[in-house]
């Protein structure tokens, strides 16, 4: 039996930290795990942004209310559901995904929290468990799931590794040189047509 292990932005949702910045004018907030790939120096960066610009919770909470799926994705996603498990796994938070998983149809997604101050401010960020992309497609492997893994960030190349198949969707160009060994996919037809090649569907 196979399982579907997806990262989240990038592959069914815009990047929330870019829609921000566009909204508030920061250039720096459009820095993603694109640009940085140590998870941890770009989450702390971020909180310094937000801490010097006087940002809460709420006002990235405001541009997210507005954003939509990617064209397709939900489609996309509705049929990939009706023939094989899927999980989401994403290093964004509990508090910012939930407008967005309403627009999904509301998959299974793991992430992380955050911890807020008094003020409705961003304290800290808490992750699930370290390196969770990788950790959540080892434990499905040790189910006996054959496991199936796209992505299209560094944040995400630990997953794919780890996983039976790995699949790149929609990567810059910089992870595509790097990464040669996973299968690059730049439309939702492709996707499906790779997935129904490892699923064995075509319906």
């Amino acid at each position: 039996m196979h399982i579907v292990c997806s990262d989240l932005e990038g592959v069914f949702t815009p990047e929330v930290w870019i829609n921000v910045a566009e909204r508030t004018g920061i250039e720096e907030l459009k820095l993603t795990t694109r640009d940085i790939p140590d998870y941890d120096v770009l989450m702390k960066k971020r909180l310094n942004i937000l801490d010097e610009k006087g940002l809460k919770l709420k006002d990235i909470i405001d541009v997210i209310e507005t954003m939509a799926p990617l064209d397709g994705a939900r489609e996309f996603l509705d049929w990939l559901r009706t023939r094989v498990q899927v999980l989401i796994l994403s290093d964004t938070y509990s508090e910012f995904a939930a407008p967005l998983m309403g627009k999904l149809g509301w998959p299974t997604l793991f992430c992380h929290d955050l911890t807020l101050d008094d003020t409705g401010a961003i304290a800290d960020y808490n992750l699930r468990i370290r390196d969770m992309k990788k950790n959540t497609v080892r434990a499905m492997k040790q189910l006996n799931y054959e496991t199936i893994a796209m992505g299209d960030s560094y944040n995400d190349i630990t997953m794919l590794k780890e996983a039976d198949q790995g699949i790149l969707f929609r990567p810059p160009d910089n992870v595509i040189e790097e990464f040669p060994e996973f299968p690059v996919t730049h439309t939702y037809e492709e996707l499906r047509a790779t997935l129904e090649g490892i699923l064995d569907i075509g319906y």
